[in-house]
């Protein structure tokens, strides 16, 4: 149960990743966005790192 909990927040985890490329690939990149996802990412990847191997 575990092992699927921990893969769901790394696959969210990259979701993000590339949600912050893309923006990052707009002509006008929006930088609240941008800091909000990368506080979401910053989060997901403390919760991944708190859970057991």
């Amino acid at each position: 149960m575990a092992s699927a909990h921990l893969e769901a927040l790394n696959a969210r985890h990259a979701q993000i990743d590339g949600m912050i490329a893309a923006e990052m690939t707009r002509p006008l990149p929006d930088p609240a966005r941008i800091s909000s996802l990368k506080r979401q990412k910053l989060k997901l990847k403390e919760e991944i790192q708190r859970q057991p191997n």
